[in-house]
């Protein structure tokens, strides 16, 4: 961890919360719904999908992971009343994966159940690796139920993730791929940028054999030249590029011009708070990402 982003982490408490709103604010939609409708129809006008996070992971509480799940209900209804080209994204620590694994399993459920009927896909997050092994079994609970419209998440990050590729293939799994913003032991996660980049194109390789749809979440411009190398003669639907909302926007808007579909990650709600800190503390480089993107804001033409 480079000494700047040491200190970041180590100021952050001490930081106004009216500071880390005023900062955060280009990369959360808002605290409401209806923030994030108007967030996800704006990208919907530049060529953009979208796919909407309720925040509020690591819930403690029963009654707080169904009132998390009543929010997605709600965000499916504006996604079909709005005619938003949106899917959304779920963490299973905010339904309740932590306090009881049941009673996730039924909010999941029903979650996937209503957005197949309206046509909507459900993406699964990946969170840190205390929860790989229960994601990746309530992700093929869902499938092997009959329900198509979900798919999940691997970090090129987990020396694991390559054999869950494997593991997974009868399946055909649609899979976001991301490097992982999680500090994980050397032992189960690889540590080096460039080994992650490496371990991020065999996920996106071994995927692309099987024939799955991939979806490349990523800024890294080395990632992203080399994402477009393999799918180059490939079918606009038949992968996708996602990018965070308020990160290289510029370099998105190029892509999309270019003919690739992009989707941005929408996080919206009151926990925004939380949300902010946490990403910065779980992986201080990110703050350099969002400091460069800043700067661009201000500095037209640096970022």
């Amino acid at each position: 961890m480079r000494l700047a982003d040491r200190v970041i982490v180590r100021l952050l408490p001490a930081v106004p919360r009216r500071v880390v709103q005023r900062l955060s604010a280009p990369y959360i939609a808002g605290s409401r719904l209806d923030d994030a409708r108007r967030t996800v129809a704006g990208l919907n006008a530049e060529g953009k999908l979208a796919t909407i996070d309720v925040l509020g992971e690591e819930v403690t509480r029963a009654e707080e992971s169904e009132a998390v799940a009543d929010a997605y209900h709600s965000v499916l209804d504006a996604i079909a009343g709005d005619h938003l080209d949106a899917n959304v994204s779920v963490k299973l620590t905010a339904l309740g994966l932590k306090v009881d694994l049941d009673l996730c399993r039924s909010l999941v459920a029903t979650v996937v159940a209503d957005a197949a009927a309206r046509g909507v896909f459900v993406r699964i997050d990946m969170e840190d690796s205390s929860c790989t092994d229960d994601t990746l079994r309530v992700y093929r609970e869902l499938r092997e139920s009959g329900r198509d419209n979900v798919g999940l998440v691997l970090q090129s990050a987990l020396r694991r993730s390559l054999g869950d590729v494997a593991a997974l293939a009868d399946l055909r799994p649609s899979v976001r791929v991301c490097k992982g913003i999680y500090v994980e032991p050397p032992e189960i996660a690889f540590q080096g940028r460039q080994e992650i980049r490496e371990s991020f194109l065999r996920i996106l390789d071994a995927l692309l054999e099987r024939g799955c749809h991939a979806a490349v979440a990523t800024h890294d411009e080395w990632l992203l030249e080399r994402a477009a190398e393999r799918v180059r003669g490939m079918a606009p639907e038949e992968y996708e590029l996602q990018m965070l909302l308020g990160v290289r926007e510029r370099r998105a808007s190029e892509l999309v011009a270019e003919g690739h579909r992009l989707r941005v990650y929408v996080p919206y709600g009151d926990r925004w708070y939380e949300y902010s800190v946490r990403r910065l503390q779980e992986n201080p480089a990110f703050a350099s990402m969002i400091a460069k993107a800043t700067l661009g804001r201000l500095l037209p033409g640096r970022g």
